[in-house]
């Protein structure tokens, strides 16, 4: 294992210092995240009717999944005019602006701050169901944020694969880091000024990221018009609308085209169909598991909304040795087959919860030891969600040959994701508003949610347990307890091997790549 000082030394001095103020911005993101989104989340609990409480909050959380979509599209277009660290701190601020809305807005209707954490919260008079409209714009811009900040890693160290994912890691574990503390800061928050004004610092927060990330360096950008100029030099084609409209219903087509590839790659061949439980499942289940499972249990069963985020801190924190684990037993664990199936069993720990409402009272200690039983689940999902991703990658950088000749310009990774994120999307925005109606009909007939508990929870975590482990088993040379390769695939954090039927798709490429060198692509 090469030594910290050894791998910081292999990045030149520039990709040292644009990491170095990546990760400044990733951080300041990330304690503003945390601070609306556990904020919002309390006050949904909180100023939604009793009657349909987790049925309301789980259809707004389905159309912030939404909105992100929207998000990512309205951006895409904007990433080939401008430098991707420019669009990056632009985005970042307009999450900022709209974060500050529902600030404005209670704040005119005559809200006001807890003025102490024994004191009540005072609302303003505004209608609860506006929170749908503040979930949709800032899903919008959280979408858009999201999406460069994939994009922007390759930027700063280039398409070298260790470095990259060096590069990830890192990131990653700042990220959760960063992420635990302001769980556990915001419940106090929460506390302490009301869900209402608790997220007052979250467009600071998102101001300083947008100005760290703007001393990112512009890195490798050009100008829209200066490739659109060399292109019509090298090739004879019609010239492309640089009209913004256009450009974006052109980004909806594409994104409706990936969908579509995503679908046959990932239902027509046995190297990806089990990535629908796999990943899309399992994504499911673990925001689940902190957007519903977690608020409902704080809010109906310790009767304090805000103890909500311990939890979910504790989550975060799982989540963090998970990222760790992997990094550290890459080289044991060669496949995302072993984290899969601990992932499925750590799943029925959920059983737990049904439990712990006949024996909690109105303490916070309850929320920490919730928080210690979230950290295994999403311990197994975050080094299996890792792994899934470093899988996919590698296996598609060969593809599928006859959907190359037919559909060119769409990156099959895009593809079989935007297909995987797609069906997480369905199952969150249906599913959630479905179960959520279970959890208010049985506080409102029963005054608690055992029984709600038991089928939301229990019964449903189990079933997906059966269906993410029957899944394990269907990628060649998936039986053994620690496969070393899957479908020809062996991912050991820097490279992977070929299978001999993608052989020919792998020439395809090379052959196509030659003869479009000199073409820009719009």
């Amino acid at each position: 294992m090469r030594s910290f000082v050894e791998i910081w030394r292999s990045y030149t001095f520039e990709e040292r210092r644009n990491m170095a103020f990546y990760v400044g911005g990733i951080m300041f993101y990330k304690l503003g995240l945390e601070f609306f989104n556990g904020s919002i989340t309390t006050l949904a609990t909180d100023r939604f009717a009793q009657a349909d409480t987790f049925t309301k909050l789980g259809a707004a959380e389905g159309v912030n999944q939404a909105a992100q979509c929207v998000g990512a599209i309205l951006i895409a277009p904007l990433i080939m005019r401008f430098p991707t660290r420019t669009v990056l701190s632009v985005s970042v601020l307009f999450f900022s602006l709209m974060t500050m809305v529902l600030l404005v807005v209670d704040a005119a209707t005559g809200g006001k701050m807890r003025e102490s954490a024994s004191s009540p919260t005072h609302y303003g008079s505004w209608n609860p169901n506006a929170i749908f409209i503040i979930w949709t714009l800032s899903g919008v811009a959280y979408g858009m944020v999201e999406l460069i900040r994939r994009i922007i890693p390759c930027d700063i160290v280039g398409g070298d694969v260790g470095k990259l994912r060096r590069m990830d890691a890192t990131v990653h574990v700042f990220y959760e880091v960063t992420g635990t503390a302001a769980a556990f800061a915001s419940s106090a928050a929460i506390s302490r000024f009301g869900n209402n004004y608790s997220f007052f610092l979250s467009p600071v927060f998102f101001a300083l990221a947008g100005v760290v990330w703007f001393y990112v360096s512009v890195l490798n950008y050009s100008p829209y018009d200066e490739q659109e100029v060399y292109g019509l030099d090298e090739v004879d084609r019609p010239k492309r609308s640089k009209n913004y409209l256009i450009q974006v219903g052109r980004g909806i087509a594409g994104f409706g085209e990936s969908i579509w590839v995503g679908t046959m790659m990932v239902l027509g061949n046995r190297r990806f169909i089990w990535l629908v439980p796999g990943y899309a499942l399992a994504l499911y289940l673990h925001r689940f598991l902190e957007n519903t499972l977690a608020p409902a249990f704080a809010k109906r069963a310790l009767g304090i909304s805000a103890w909500s985020q311990i939890i979910v801190g504790g989550s975060n924190f799982g989540e963090l040795l998970g990222a760790l684990t992997v990094f550290l037993l890459s080289d044991v664990v060669t496949t995302p087959i072993p984290w899969l199936r601990l992932d499925a069993l750590m799943l029925n720990i959920v059983w737990i919860l049904p439990y712990f409402t006949t024996i909690t009272g109105h303490s916070v200690d309850w929320a920490w030891r919730l928080a210690g039983l979230f950290i295994p689940i999403s311990m197994s999902w975050a080094a299996g969600d890792v792994s899934l991703s470093a899988y996919i990658q590698a296996a598609l950088s060969t593809g599928d040959a006859s959907l190359a000749e037919k559909y060119p310009a769409v990156s099959h990774l895009g593809a079989v994701m935007a297909f995987l994120y797609s069906i997480y999307i369905i199952l969150y925005a249906v599913l959630s508003s479905v179960l959520g109606d279970i959890i208010d009909n049985d506080y409102s007939v029963n005054h608690n949610i055992k029984d709600s508990l038991r089928r939301v929870a229990g019964i449903q975590y189990s079933i997906c347990c059966c269906i993410i482990m029957i899944a394990t088993f269907i990628p060649k040379g998936a039986f053994s307890i620690n496969p070393k390769m899957i479908n020809g695939v062996r991912h050991d954090g820097f490279d992977h091997q070929e299978d001999e039927s993608l052989k020919n798709f792998s020439e395809m490429q090379t052959r196509k790549d030659d003869e479009s060198a000199s073409a820009v692509t719009v």
